[in-house]
């Protein structure tokens, strides 16, 4: 098993129970994906197994936002216990647009 759910009040809560590897990212991706599509929430919580989570365990948690993100369903993540979310990437963490580099190849003057 690679992860654990629970329902309530129409949020479906996500818990990854350990770091992700190449081997098992396809299936908590997929799981998380059975789940949304059988009992349709209205919000997707998704709790991550660290603060610092692996590279495959971020592509899972990528891949189930794109999916929430097409159905218009909200996904927040949090780090192990925790109640509030982690600022996930793209316009929920924010980001309205491009942003002047200050280092690097690419200068705007």
């Amino acid at each position: 098993m690679v992860i654990s759910h629970h329902i309530a009040d129409g949020t479906l809560r996500v818990r990854i129970l350990h770091e992700l590897h190449v081997t098992d990212r396809a299936a908590a991706a997929l799981e998380i994906e059975s789940l949304v599509h059988t009992h349709r929430p209205t919000r997707v919580t998704v709790e991550l197994p660290s603060r610092s989570p692996s590279p495959m365990t971020l592509s899972a948690l990528a891949r189930a936002r794109r999916m929430c993100q097409s159905l218009h369903i909200p996904l927040t993540a949090s780090g192990p216990g925790e109640q509030a979310p982690l600022p996930l990437f793209g316009r929920e963490a924010g980001a309205d647009g491009p942003r002047p580099m200050e280092h690097g190849a690419r200068h705007d003057h």
